[in-house]
């Protein structure tokens, strides 16, 4: 029997792979419903080969070309963010892919969760921003998540079958585009250089979230939540070659790892077809054309980011909300050459010492620290 997907985010690259994922194994899924925030063109096109029901355009001023685009099919069209909410929970789907960035991911997921749908998680943020709240509902509701991110990918598959406690996880790091340069260069670093991620092909924001660590401080986060590890227990590697994804320690001292090339089908699939594994077709892993894998500490100097989101995380309520805000807005300006690039984390640093903080946060605290540390941060760049 197939599984009927929504797919949150379909033409982002993690979008864009899982329906990669869905072409491999027609006999396996169906996608039900699509979303975009703008890019109404590539949203059009995949609802028309994957002859969805519903496309959804998150922004609003894009509706009539979206409409129009699709006008001689039998596609229901809507628009705006409710609506990207509203078919996450709609009661046609069984799985929702969330793989919207940034902070508009936290309400599909609750959405999806609510109506007991099995997520397939890949926006970090829904909990990085909201983990508590989210993970509650999803015990109340019964509803598994399964997260696409490789990294907790990775720590998901060395822990099925486990009975024994875990030690410690350990998250690696590729470092991302900068990390072969000096401290004192980075003063100076470009867009382009930013972007160019040595390993991973990803969206903008991820891959420059990847370049100040900021990133992998909300793996930190999300591991957190989605294990159940205490922050003292979560260490992060430097691992170059990005081979292993990450490793659980048990408390014998044995050490389990995830090896693969850097293909984020692989997470994908995984999440897709829990508790099997999917017969994915293309080049295997050869050992020997990576002969050499090494590991390193991070220079937490150069990437104060990560002690930042250690820090929200042991502090708990909207600390890392306030975290997530600063930083969306500020990796905005430095896309736009509005910013430094080092502006990014004093950005995020300046909203956490200014902003409001609340310990035990409804969804509405969480909204209100979100608005709250975009002001700040908008205020801090002068935008």
């Amino acid at each position: 029997m197939k599984q009927s997907l929504v797919l949150l985010g379909s033409t982002g690259s993690i979008g864009v792979q899982t329906l990669d994922v869905v072409r491999e194994n027609p006999d396996r899924f169906e996608v039900r419903a699509l979303t975009a925030h703008r890019n109404w063109e590539l949203l059009a096109a995949q609802a028309r080969e994957f002859d969805a029901d519903a496309a959804v355009i998150a922004d609003k001023s894009l509706y009539p070309r979206l409409r129009d685009a699709l006008a001689d099919t039998d596609v229901k069209v809507y628009a705006g963010e409710e609506a990207v909410a509203q078919v996450a929970a709609a009661g046609d789907t069984q799985v929702a892919v969330n793989a919207l960035v940034g902070y508009a991911g936290l309400a599909p997921t609750v959405a999806a969760l609510s109506a007991g749908k099995k997520l397939a998680l890949a926006n970090k943020e829904s909990l990085v921003v909201g983990g508590e709240y989210v993970m509650r509902l999803a015990a109340e509701k019964r509803a598994p998540i399964l997260p696409i991110d490789s990294e907790h990918s990775a720590i998901f598959q060395c822990l099925v079958g486990e009975r024994s406690p875990v030690r410690r996880l350990i998250v690696t790091c590729s470092g991302g585009a900068l990390r072969d340069l000096d401290r004192e260069q980075l003063a100076h670093v470009s867009v382009e250089q930013a972007l160019r991620h040595p390993q991973w092909a990803m969206g903008a924001k991820i891959t420059i979230d990847s370049s100040t660590l900021v990133n992998k401080g909300f793996e930190v986060i999300e591991a957190h939540w989605l294990f159940g590890v205490p922050a003292e227990r979560i260490a992060v590697i430097l691992h170059p070659q990005s081979i292993v994804h990450s490793m659980v320690e048990f408390e014998d001292g044995a050490i389990k790892a995830q090896l693969g090339t850097p293909d984020m089908r692989m997470p994908i699939s995984y999440a897709l077809f829990f508790p099997e594994r999917a017969h994915r077709p293309g080049e295997r892993f050869d050992f020997t054309a990576h002969p050499t894998l090494s590991f390193a500490e991070v220079d937490r100097e150069k990437y104060p980011a990560l002690d930042i989101a250690y820090d929200c995380l042991r502090r708990g309520g909207t600390a890392a909300c306030t975290m997530n805000g600063a930083n969306e807005v500020a990796v905005a300006a430095f896309l736009a050459g509005r910013c430094a690039w080092l502006d990014i984390v004093r950005t995020i640093a300046h909203a956490l010492g200014h902003a409001s903080f609340t310990a035990a946060p409804t969804l509405a605290d969480y909204a209100a620290a979100n608005d709250e540390a975009r002001r700040l941060a908008a205020e801090f760049l002068n935008l």
